[in-house]
């Protein structure tokens, strides 16, 4: 178990680890930075995952299935909001759905912890969804990232995918998204990029979404604004803070929602 620094979660549990770029918003991902780190520690789990090239870390593509990773939920006796895998992601197309299945039976048997399983592949977790499980797990949030308009029809995906609760983190939130359709999605997130190849955020940008939010009925959290303020200066994640309208913003979802 690792109790996590993500404002919007209690644990990450990763039973698997390693990754590729789907898209822009995965260039100064914070798990490739820390798999290498991790790696250096001599963490087997995380050998061979990412490496450096010139200036920047990048993943390798390989993936580690974590057989051992696999019961640790059922240990976790106290209730709390469990982010599958902050280090890879569960339908990459190098994870075997016999696998997913496998997360899937440790979810259904721990109904006290509730799931936030995040996704660039939405498409992969429809067809898992759809196709491979008997039911809609009640404790089980399916999200989807989208970091600005080039991504945004992974809002639809994730729209028609049978979940209690459906999510969108707009983070790192690097480009407007426009008019999209919320109105199925229970839940977003927004979120500037940290560190110091960060891209910038626009309070624009914040603002549209939380309109939509406002207009569909979608529970809005505003997770930071990362390296970049409001007032477009650079500075540390905590200099910049989290206050978006003088407030803090930690909207969560109803979970009494049907599929």
């Amino acid at each position: 178990m690792h109790l996590s620094e993500i404002e919007w979660t209690d644990t990450t549990w990763n039973p698997v680890a390693g990754c590729t770029a789907a898209s822009s918003g995965c260039t100064n991902c914070y798990a490739m930075h820390m798999a290498l780190r991790l790696e250096a520690m001599g963490m087997e789990k995380y050998q061979g995952l990412a490496r450096r090239s010139g200036k920047r870390t990048v993943w390798t593509g390989a993936i580690n299935l974590d057989e051992e990773s696999l019961a640790a939920p059922l240990q976790w006796r106290k209730p709390r909001k469990i982010f599958v895998n902050s280090m890879s992601d569960l339908f990459h197309e190098k994870v075997p759905f016999t696998f997913v299945k496998r997360v899937w039976q440790t979810m259904e048997k721990t109904p006290h912890h509730q799931y936030q399983i995040l996704t660039k592949r939405p498409e992969r977790m429809l067809d898992f969804v759809r196709n491979h499980v008997d039911v809609v797990l009640p404790n089980v949030w399916l999200g989807t990232s989208v970091e600005g308009k080039e991504t945004v029809a992974r809002i639809d995906i994730i729209s028609a995918t049978p979940a209690v609760i459906r999510f969108v983190s707009f983070e790192p939130l690097i480009a407007p998204v426009g008019e999209v359709d919320l109105s199925n999605i229970h839940w977003a997130i927004v979120g500037g990029e940290s560190g110091p190849q960060a891209r910038p955020i626009k309070e624009h940008w914040i603002e549209e979404i939380h309109s939509l939010c406002v207009r569909h009925g979608t529970a809005f959290f505003f997770k930071q604004w990362g390296t970049w303020g409001k007032d477009n200066k650079k500075r540390s994640k905590k200099a910049n803070g989290r206050l978006f309208r003088g407030k803090i913003w930690e909207e969560m979802p109803i979970t009494s929602v049907s599929p």
